[in-house]
């Protein structure tokens, strides 16, 4: 069983973490990078899999250098055997179509270069777009069958085939539940989560979780970077050049204004922090809620 996991970089939205210019617009050279939260549903499925099936594990992105620490961090967590991340300035300012464009170049040319890929798991969207195009579109460029907002799965290795319950969102939520071939792209839902019943299972967790430690330590050692040119893709047709979408205008995002009171104290001092006790007291009973 072979499986990718696609995973992208994000700013990191925690309070403290982003910065903003003078006009309220996201500073991402200022604001630290992790990897997307809703693509770590899809680490946890990639785990699950290969926990239950064995085989063999990818991280694949695309994005600047430094999205060899979001890779780090599917390694990590994931647990997975190698990592490749597609690129280079011609790829930069891709909208999700050429993103899709690229990340479908990356998959066929691992295929050729590395083996045959069984699944693809991605997030269900990013934290910063917010489209969720990009996962269903990679499957549309690969013309495979796609399996969108997974909540539990499981693979029949022998007649190759993944079987899935998948959220329907509508009047009422349901559950309905599909079969797929392999291969397939598979997109989590935020409510996907993974179960680890045997205890053989659980034990090849652990055991997998051990050696990952060492590898992830020299995970350069094992991280493949590919540009355009080794996948073999038109300038014309990926970053900027190639994105259909026209951004019409960006807004700033508004300040919060400051609503709370903050009261300093000097903790030497006790008649001050008696105060504070008093104050605080209320709240520690559930009194003052």
């Amino acid at each position: 069983m072979r499986s990718i996991v696609l995973t992208k970089g994000v700013p990191d939205f925690s309070e403290g973490a982003v910065s903003f210019d003078e006009d309220g617009h996201l500073e991402r050279g200022k604001t630290p990078t992790v990897m997307n939260p809703n693509d770590k549903f899809a680490v946890q499925a990639a785990l699950q899999t290969r926990v239950r099936h064995g085989g063999h594990v990818s991280g694949m992105s695309m994005g600047p250098p430094g999205y060899a620490d979001v890779l780090k961090e599917a390694m990590e967590t994931v647990y997975t055997d190698d990592n490749y991340l597609l690129s280079d300035r011609e790829l930069a300012a891709s909208d999700t179509w050429a993103t899709a464009i690229t990340l479908c170049a990356g998959l066929e040319t691992y295929q050729e270069e590395v083996g045959d890929i069984d699944i693809v798991f991605a997030g269900f969207k990013s934290a910063d777009g917010e489209t969720g195009q990009t996962g269903p579109q990679t499957a549309w460029a690969m013309d495979w069958p796609i399996v969108t907002h997974v909540l539990a799965l499981d693979i029949d290795p022998d007649e190759r085939v993944l079987r899935a319950k998948r959220l329907v969102e509508g009047d009422i939520d349901e559950i309905e539940t599909v079969e797929v071939p392999l291969p397939c792209f598979v997109v989590t839902d935020p409510e996907f989560e993974p179960t680890y019943r045997k205890a053989s299972h659980r034990l090849t967790h652990k055991q997998l979780r051990a050696e990952t430690e060492e590898r992830a330590a020299d995970h350069e050692e094992h991280l493949t970077t590919w540009n355009h040119e080794d996948l073999n893709l038109d300038p014309d047709y990926i970053g900027l050049d190639g994105s259909p979408t026209i951004v019409s205008s960006v807004d700033p995002i508004p300040k919060a204004p400051s609503e709370r009171e903050a009261t300093m104290i000097d903790p030497g001092d006790e008649d001050e922090m008696s105060e504070m006790l008093e104050e605080m007291q209320p709240y520690a009973t559930g009194a003052g809620d």
